[in-house]
């Protein structure tokens, strides 16, 4: 069963500004992890991501794409079976995970 995936408004500004061949790369991730998005601790496909300063994304979870150097962050509203998009970009000196914590602040992800 997969889960319903919702970008926030800043997510979908993050993929829109991406090169067509890196976007559809990580659309097909992203519906990879859409099928089962729990944790791998749970048998998903979620990497967890907790508190490392000075950022605490405790509740989130990521995507690697290695090759590309791009992460997806995300959060899961498990009552509802969505997934939220939370950020997507570089990660450069964890720039992506400071935008993560600040966007998940600002929405109450």
């Amino acid at each position: 069963m997969s889960w319903t995936v919702e970008y926030l408004t800043e997510a979908r500004r993050d993929i829109a500004g991406l090169d067509p061949s890196v976007r559809a790369q990580i659309r097909k991730g992203i519906e990879k992890v859409q099928e089962n998005p729990l944790p791998k601790t749970e048998g998903g496909h979620g990497e967890p991501l907790g508190n490392r300063n000075p950022v605490n994304l405790t509740g989130l979870f990521r995507i690697k794409f290695r090759n590309l150097g791009i992460r997806v962050v995300y959060a899961l509203k498990r009552s509802e079976e969505r997934m939220v998009i939370v950020v997507i970009g570089v990660r450069e000196d964890d720039r992506v995970y400071r935008e993560a914590c600040r966007r998940r602040d600002l929405y109450n992800q």
